[in-house]
């Protein structure tokens, strides 16, 4: 029988307590859960009544990492903190996958890939659980494939992220430059960002819209409106809120032989008789609408999201087996999200890769007027996830 890798979970809120679950309730048989780690003394209680005896908990993580109890470990903390941690992991030779996003700026998040890389023994992931959705997956061949040409236009409207004003009330760090270094880019649209840039490429050039507040007494983005420019000359725009009572998910792609759509969890394709630029050159009817079939894409059905994140996971330390995600590539939606954020921050378009040093200069200049709700972690409040994360969330 082949041996269980021993993990430990750094944060025991939202996502953490999620994952920890999952591992208890045998989702993920290459794990057992050893230990837990985190700072509220209310969390203590939960994991001592929840997760069993044999998972020992700590309320530090060093502590955690220091007792030869682990052997891999989730980082599931507020977003500073995952580079941080995740190298304390790679400097004990522990595994470790860290929770979207990778961190709040690409500077501290390259350190961590650097270190990473001094580590090849640890088998370092991230957790883009969307990467495993069979329409994006599907959406991503066919645009990979060459067969359909350039990318001319991607739009991708995200407004179903809705969020009242308790939720942001649920954590003295969240909403809060000091606390979480953004707002939806950077909590609910690491997923989305992740995906564009994974299916489409990263652009050349970024010129963001954003509102801060605007729907909502927080202090960071609510509301944000983006374009694109790519190297052939293509052109993106991503639109996001946490404001839309009642939102939408719909990515478009439209390429030189094709228009791949995926809304209500369905990839459709039309797919046209010839590439674009041939029929405008050789069609004599001034205003002729090129010949397209439409069809629904066939997929593989399967969408595992976290679990199938988390057993790849261990899949890859155990047998070698592929990554959903390699922890370096968390750096690229950040870089999206990063240069979004210094965009609007500047009232002008940015290009990539940004400025890094300048970003983190206007990140600290919020940070130092950011007004942190409370240090005292008892006053968080810990939503029941397990309904919330399947399909398109």
């Amino acid at each position: 029988m082949e041996k269980k890798i021993r993990l430990g979970i750094i944060g025991i809120g939202n996502m953490g307590s999620s994952h920890a679950c999952r591992v208890r309730d045998g989702e993920c048989p290459d794990f057992e859960l050893a230990a837990v780690a985190d700072i509220n003394p209310a969390r203590q209680e939960w994991a001592k009544t929840r997760l069993g005896e044999s998972v020992r908990f700590f309320d530090s993580a060093d502590a955690m990492l220091d007792s030869g109890l682990v052997d891999a470990c989730i980082v599931a903390t507020p977003h500073y903190a995952h580079p941080g941690l995740a190298v304390k992991c790679m400097e004990r030779s522990i595994h470790v996958l860290v929770e979207k996003p990778a961190g709040v700026y690409t500077k501290q998040v390259r350190e961590m890939n650097q270190a990473a890389d001094r580590h090849p023994e640890v088998v370092f992931g991230v957790m883009f659980n969307q990467r495993t959705n069979c329409v994006y997956r599907k959406m991503r061949e066919l645009v990979r494939s060459g067969k359909y040409g350039r990318i001319r236009r991607t739009n991708w409207i995200i407004t179903d992220w809705y969020r009242p004003q308790a939720y942001y009330d649920s954590g003295s760090w969240r909403a809060t430059w000091a606390g979480e270094g953004g707002g939806v880019l950077l909590n609910q649209c690491p997923h989305q960002l992740d995906l564009w840039q994974w299916i489409c490429g990263m652009p050349v050039k970024v010129q963001a819209h954003m509102k801060f507040g605007l729907w909502h007494d927080i202090e960071v983005e609510d509301d944000v409106t983006t374009y694109v420019e790519y190297e052939n000359g293509g052109t993106g725009v991503f639109v996001t809120t946490t404001g839309d009572a009642h939102g939408t998910n719909r990515f478009e792609i439209q390429m030189d032989r094709a228009r791949l759509l995926v809304e209500n969890d369905q990839l459709h394709l039309q797919e046209f008789s010839v590439s674009e630029p041939e029929w405008s050159a050789s069609n004599k009817d001034a205003f002729a609408t090129m010949p397209a079939t439409e069809t629904v894409v066939e997929t593989d059905g399967l969408n595992p999201q976290h679990t199938g994140v988390i057993n790849a996971w261990g899949g890859a330390i155990l047998r070698g087996e592929p990554l959903v995600a390699d922890g370096r590539e968390g750096i690229r939606g950040l870089m999206l999200s990063n240069a979004m954020h210094l965009s609007a921050f500047l009232g002008r378009e940015v290009s990539m890769p940004i400025d890094e040093e300048l970003f983190y200069e206007e990140l600290q200049k919020r940070v130092a007027h950011s007004r942190l709700k409370t240090d005292d972690p008892a006053k968080s409040v810990v939503a029941d996830l397990s309904d919330t994360f399947g399909g398109t969330r």
